[in-house]
């Protein structure tokens, strides 16, 4: 399944459940998709002389599959990837 980071798993009762994936922030709290989330640490953006600053807030992140693991809008920079540990839930 492309783009989800979800499993299907049969329960006791042998009805299909999904498990969601346990992406945590810096501070451990698990972030899910639609999340609020705060930058922790100036970030460079790969190709660009621009930087994502500390406190700056994303709104509805998305989670995914991979080394970054959550896609969103930056406002003033656009769509991109950042890694769950340079994140707080807002």
């Amino acid at each position: 399944m492309s783009g989800m980071w979800s499993e299907w798993v049969l329960n006791d009762e042998g009805n299909v459940r999904e498990e969601e994936s346990n992406i945590k922030d810096a501070n451990g709290t698990v972030l899910n998709d639609g999340d609020v989330v705060v930058v922790v640490k100036d970030l460079k953006v790969k190709g660009s002389s621009s930087v994502v600053k500390v406190d700056t807030k994303v709104k509805n992140i998305r989670l995914v599959e991979g080394d970054h693991n959550i896609n969103c809008k930056i406002p003033g920079i656009g769509a991109m990837q950042l890694k769950s540990e340079f994140v707080k839930k807002a």
